[in-house]
């Protein structure tokens, strides 16, 4: 067998794919179910219920991101030595019931620590999934299999923005929270069930299948050069780039997607009902992008070339928003919409880099570095951004500070190395 016909047997259509992506894609879509909420709750209510000033709400919406930060690393490293599964299966049942203690909590301080602890506990979801998705998927696939988990992301705040509004105003802010975090807590039995850490454990894959997907990425480990341990990897000027690449995105996407209900409340009186549609625009736009980009990436065996044009666009689209102000709500909102389906457009190809370039013993530790420094960013980005809108009255400095971030982030992402590979099946190239 040539190694593009192996390679083209693991495709879309192949075992693997059927029974796994959907359950990596609704895995992933509760973590953001979890974490995207809290904007629609802060509108319909919960900040005033509370008494909770612009100020705390705007710590309230960070500390999310802290949590996130503070575990990453511990979280890939138990991925990769133990067991993704069993990692995942207790994170979904810690977060879900955080989540839902949200809806019944009354004291301000109670609701700091259960922001922070959700957040510790949804830091293995990305870390523990995509090194889940690096044992079962070839590097001609990967980048579609990233998307697909990540679409998670944008797809769930998609829907999730428009029926957290109507749960918010038929049975309140606290019924939404324990309405959306139960769930979770059901789903970690699925997938205990459904999913195996590596193929030689799936009795539900064919023989044949198995052996190719396993063959596949032991021929793509051969390639790679060894690295000692995490120090060593941390230390690379790739990681140490991209870390910082990630620390400036992650500031800008956090700060969005916390915030975009506020920031719409703010520009326009419209109802908790109107906000939830408008909200779920620039995901709409962010799953068709990451769809197509993966592709895209795939066939061409590029990464690099596929993530900063996007981020510059984002960065584009932000500086419009801010120079527009609140003079013309449409317009803006437009270039809202851009800049969010930009931002998520590169998931893919972005996370599928460093397992094509680093050997698997560190690999999963670069992705939790870089996830966490995103986390971090993440933190100082929803902080920054609810403060700044608190203060002034309005988003539109904001979303100048959003525009700056990525603007950094794509001209970082030009100075990292890149393996590019040329050797791309034909069924993906044309």
């Amino acid at each position: 067998m040539r190694p593009d016909q192996s390679v083209q047997a693991l495709g879309p259509g192949s075992a693997h794919w059927r029974r796994l992506i959907p359950v990596a894609f609704v895995t992933y879509s509760l973590a953001y179910v979890d974490r995207a909420n809290y904007g629609i709750g802060s509108a319909a209510g919960l900040a005033h219920d509370l008494g909770i000033a612009g100020k705390q709400d705007a710590l309230l919406g960070a500390l999310f991101s802290l949590g996130y930060f503070l575990c990453q690393i511990p979280a890939a490293w138990y991925a990769e030595a133990h067991s993704a599964r069993r990692l995942m299966f207790w994170g979904l049942i810690a977060w879900g019931l955080l989540a839902a203690l949200t809806g019944v909590i009354t004291d301000i301080h109670w609701l700091y620590l259960d922001r922070l602890l959700l957040g510790v506990a949804e830091s293995a979801v990305l870390p523990g999934m995509l090194i889940f998705l690096s044992h079962w998927f070839t590097r001609a696939e990967r980048s579609r299999a990233n998307s697909f988990l990540i679409l998670g992301s944008p797809v769930t705040v998609l829907w999730m923005s428009i029926v957290s509004g109507y749960l918010a105003h038929a049975i309140g802010w606290r019924g939404m929270f324990i309405a959306e975090g139960v769930p979770t807590v059901i789903w970690a039995f699925a997938w205990w069930w459904l999913v195996r850490d590596t193929p030689a454990e799936a009795a539900w894959l064919p023989p044949r299948e198995r052996d190719r997907i396993a063959t596949a990425l032991a021929r793509e480990q051969q390639g790679l050069r060894r690295v000692k341990n995490y120090a060593a990897a941390f230390r690379t000027p790739m990681v140490i780039v991209l870390a910082i690449q990630y620390f400036c995105w992650g500031a800008g996407i956090s700060g969005f997607i916390i915030w975009l209900p506020s920031m719409l409340k703010a520009g326009r009186a419209i109802g908790i009902v109107e906000i939830g549609w408008l909200s779920a625009a620039p995901y709409l736009l962010a799953t068709v992008l990451m769809v197509l980009v993966s592709y895209w990436s795939d066939r061409s065996g590029r990464r690099r070339a596929f993530v900063w044009p996007f981020l510059i666009v984002g960065a584009a689209a932000f500086l419009g928003a801010y120079w527009l102000g609140r003079a013309a709500f449409w317009p803006g909102f437009m270039l809202l919409v851009v800049a969010g389906g930009a931002m998520y457009a590169p998931f893919g190809p972005f996370f599928a880099w460093f397992s094509e370039t680093l050997p698997r013993n560190v690999a999963g530790g670069a992705i939790a570095l870089i996830n966490s420094c995103g986390a971090l960013g993440g933190f100082i980005g929803a902080y920054a951004v609810g403060f700044i809108n608190a203060a002034t009255g309005g988003p539109s400095v904001s979303f100048l500070v959003m525009a700056v971030t990525l603007l950094i982030s794509g001209v970082l992402t030009l100075t990292a190395r890149e393996q590019v590979d040329h050797g791309r099946p034909e069924s993906l190239r044309h």
